[in-house]
């Protein structure tokens, strides 16, 4: 994803970083969905030293991709008493 132009596919070296709330403005769903994709293993987080995840974006694009324009569907919600 390019700052200058938010709509711009990543280059093919990107290691760019995206927030959760950056991933859901591209699939148009809510960053809990995000969230929840990343818990079900449809998205691949890395955690910054705060606890935040965060997104590659060549990961993020190649998955839009593969979407082809279908939205996804939410992964169900993972139960509190379940280990990650």
């Amino acid at each position: 994803m390019n700052r200058e132009n938010p709509s711009a596919p990543p280059s093919a070296h990107s290691d760019e970083l995206l927030t959760p709330a950056e991933v859901a403005a591209l699939f148009r769903v809510d960053p809990k969905t995000v969230t929840r994709w990343a818990v079900a293993g449809k998205l691949t987080s890395l955690r910054t030293l705060g606890g935040h995840r965060r997104y590659r974006a060549s990961q993020v694009h190649a998955l839009l991709a593969e979407a082809q324009g279908e939205p996804l569907a939410a992964a169900p919600p993972v139960p509190h008493d379940e280990a990650l």
